[in-house]
């Protein structure tokens, strides 16, 4: 009978190899894991090259395909294909994108990727699939990838340890100040602006030689973002610098208004176009960084079509190669400056960047650094190449030289090389003993072609052999000195600077860094077009407005049962208030009321008016007035005009009541009124001076006339010495007059005597 049993060799069970832990514990050990995949092998940058993994392995899959910026395109698609394959275990369209905005001189500042074929444009719109387009490195990329034949960083294993790919690309170019990177990881994030490279080197070339440099000194050369689509830093230099020094900040970006074709300067300047007869336009020819230019149209037209820019006629995109967006004033009158400030206001024309130097170091620690911290650990980066690379070509030097003391030594011996080459068995074992060569020596001297056996041979060995000798005399100075290094990284810098100094076009700076003047002050109102309207308030509620300003006492239209309630002049730029009896105030913008060709609208659309309450009084609100309110119990106070303004559908509360009592009164108090005169349902009248009125934003008020039946029926302010007026029976067109009103004159508060003969029996003034 066969043994069942299972031997040590023989495979487990799987349920074997489950472990008992705590369900928390167990995911946080497997977050932390993903958390750290995702900030050291994704989203952040090494400060070192200022690549992630995916741009690195792109740049090293191009360079490998021999992509060169002076060989022939090929296929993204090819491209792709290697990276996916060979060194990102990702998916497709990752690395696609990714070499797409290496592409994009919108996007860098100095590209690293020469694209053929659709690589999407400023206007928003995405690239063409990767079968389409074509791609191969810039010199820039070249630059930042130089010296990785030179032993200068160090080859890891690829996710499959199939390939090697290098863990850093050990180029001079300073690529993460010079064009930035943005991601986001697990709880952290970065997001760096590109960089103008003269500035960087000028600003690393301090920190090289003086270590205490102030981070003013600094700022001094280091002037801030330089954008690939230029625009406008408006904010002031203090603000940036310490942004800087901290790492954290955010900048305040504007596109700009620039009209070349303009005639005078100070057009070309402030971008307008003159047309001739006073007519204007305004042209935009630089948009805010990562602002799609369809969507900036879009959003300024939107803008017009929702009547929020109504002192702008039209937007027309007449861009081809550069940006050239035009803007259209409704009227020649329109102030530019507003125009601008609105639109600034309103679109992404200003926009803000966030600055987070959040990078990781050369341990692969993430850490938020300022631009002292961050160019004192690129410099030291740079050193350790410099050092690496010197080492790699000293270590190529010593064995060289071991080569051709060899060589030197078998010209000197030729007859006797070549006897024991043809006469003995082993002829490297005799070579080796008997002329004390090595190894490598040996096999160098047989391995050598006959026709090198010449006298002029000799010559060039020893000359080399000269030459080999004075390289490595003075790299081995360099490496023993680290002012002598220092002094090699400022020379490699000024070289590379250059390349990308001010006077290039690649180098050009193309953002302005200038705090803007102070903003131009304006509401929306400012560009409401002034119109005279005529504005009709019915009894049951309905508003509209008439243009122009019509007879007050014409006859309108309205529905079945309803009449006119209040009726006023007015200009499209003022604003209504609708004073409600429950003592609330609430305002409407003149501009936006219906139009009179039908009945309106109902007011109780536009406020949120209560139910129960009905309207007061409509007036049209004046800056600097006053206006006495007073409550049907008697109680009242002066109030400025400002401080009824609501900004809201709910109106503000301004009188307060309690019990039955009603807002009663709603009078405009003249500049030169000085007395109050009320009355009450009791027929009693008194006058006292205004001065006992207090002024109030909000509340109850004090007590105007005190009554023992009843309440107040009306009041009102006048001027003394002019005498109390008051409207009398009939069409209510005739006035009166009384001057001699003194014996009504009292302390506010008192009760009053029966008023003049003739006074209305209404009660009203």
């Amino acid at each position: 009978m066969a043994d069942t049993t299972l031997s040590d060799d023989s495979p487990k069970d799987e349920f074997d190899l489950i472990t008992d832990a705590p369900f928390d514990a167990a995911l946080e050990e497997r977050y932390l894991v993903y958390a750290l995949s995702t900030i050291t092998a994704r989203s952040l940058p090494d400060l070192r090259d200022g690549l992630k993994p995916v741009h690195r392995r792109l740049l090293w899959t191009m360079r490998q395909l021999g992509l060169t910026p002076t060989s022939t395109f090929k296929k993204s698609a090819r491209v792709v294909g290697e990276v996916i394959g060979k060194y990102h275990p990702h998916g497709d369209t990752a690395a696609y994108d990714a070499m797409v905005r290496l592409a994009q001189d919108f996007s860098l500042r100095y590209p690293l990727v020469e694209g053929q074929g659709n690589f999407g444009n400023v206007d928003g719109d995405n690239a063409a699939a990767y079968r389409y387009t074509e791609c191969r490195l810039t010199k820039t990329a070249m630059q930042l990838m130089e010296g990785l034949d030179q032993g200068t960083v160090d080859f890891i294993p690829t996710y499959n340890g199939e390939e090697q790919e290098p863990e850093i690309m050990p180029g001079l170019f300073p690529n993460l100040l010079a064009n930035g990177a943005s991601g986001i990881a697990v709880g952290m994030a970065t997001n760096i602006p590109s960089h103008n490279v003269a500035e960087v080197l000028d600003a690393a070339e301090l920190v090289l030689f003086n270590r205490d440099v102030t981070h003013e000194e600094l700022m001094g050369v280091f002037k801030g973002p330089d954008f690939a689509t230029a625009g406008q830093i408006v904010d002031s230099p203090e603000v940036i610098s310490e942004a800087y020094a901290t790492g954290r900040g955010s900048f305040r970006l504007r596109g700009r208004f620039h009209a070349p074709e303009a005639d005078k300067a100070e057009d070309v300047a402030a971008g307008i176009e003159r047309l001739g007869g006073g007519q204007w336009q305004l042209v935009i020819s630089e948009i805010p960084y990562q602002v799609a230019k369809g969507k900036l149209i879009e959003q300024i037209a939107q803008a017009i079509a929702d009547k929020k820019l109504p002192i702008l006629e039209d937007v027309r995109d007449e861009s081809d190669e550069s940006i050239r967006i035009v803007l259209v004033p409704r009227s020649r009158n329109v102030d530019p400056e507003l125009l601008k400030e609105s639109i600034f206001k309103l679109t992404d024309m200003e926009t803000r960047f966030g600055l987070n130097l959040n990078v990781l170091d050369a341990s692969r620690t993430p850490m938020v650094m300022g631009l002292k911290e961050l160019l004192q650990n690129w410099i030291a980066a740079q050193i350790d190449i410099l050092q690496r690379r010197t080492r790699h070509r000293l270590d190529q030097i010593a064995k060289r030289l071991e080569l051709v003391e060899g060589y030197i030594i078998a010209f000197l011996n030729l007859d006797r090389v070549i006897e024991i080459i043809r006469y003995e068995d082993e002829p490297k074992k005799v070579m080796i003993a008997e002329f004390d060569l090595t190894d490598r020596q040996a096999e160098a001297i047989l391995d050598t072609r006959l026709r090198s056996l010449r006298k002029l041979e000799e010559m060039k060995l020893r000359d080399e052999k000269t030459a080999l000798l004075e390289e490595q005399e003075a790299l081995q100075k360099l490496l023993d000195s680290p002012q002598r290094q220092r002094t090699r990284l400022k020379k490699d810098m000024a070289a590379l600077r250059k390349e990308y100094g001010e006077e290039t076009e690649l180098g050009r700076r193309r953002t302005l860094i200038e705090e803007a003047a102070p903003a131009v002050e304006f509401s929306m109102d400012a560009m409401i077009e002034k119109e005279p309207i005529t504005v009709i308030l019915s009894q049951k509620g309905w508003i509209r407005a008439a243009r122009g300003h019509v007879d007050l006492a014409q006859e309108f239209k309205y529905k079945e049962g309803d009449a006119l309630f209040d009726i006023v002049h007015a200009q499209t730029t003022d604003k209504l208030l609708i004073a409600a009896a429950n003592g609330r105030f609430y305002t409407l913008g003149c501009d936006k009321l219906p139009g009179a060709r039908g009945f309106g609208e109902p007011v109780r659309t536009m406020i949120d008016l209560e139910a129960d309450t009905s309207i007061a009084k409509m007036l049209v609100h004046k800056d600097g007035g006053r206006l006495l309110l007073a409550a049907s119990n008697g109680k009242g106070f002066v109030a400025e005009t400002a401080e009824l303004v609501a900004e809201t559908k709910k109106g503000k509360q301004v009188v307060n009541l309690k019990g039955t009592a009603k807002l009663q009164v709603i009078r405009e108090v003249e500049k030169d009124h000085d007395h109050v005169a009320a009355v009450g349902d009791n027929r009693k009248l008194i006058v006292f001076n205004l001065e006992e009125m207090p002024v109030m934003a909000r509340g109850q008020g004090v007590m105007l006339q005190r009554y023992r039946d009843g309440g107040l029926s009306d009041a009102t302010t006048f001027k003394l010495e002019e005498g109390l007026s008051w409207q009398m029976g009939g069409s209510g067109e005739r006035t009166r007059t009384e001057t001699e009103i003194w014996q009504w004159k009292v302390a506010r508060g008192a009760a009053g005597r029966l008023p003049p003969q003739g006074f209305p029996k209404n009660n009203r003034f």
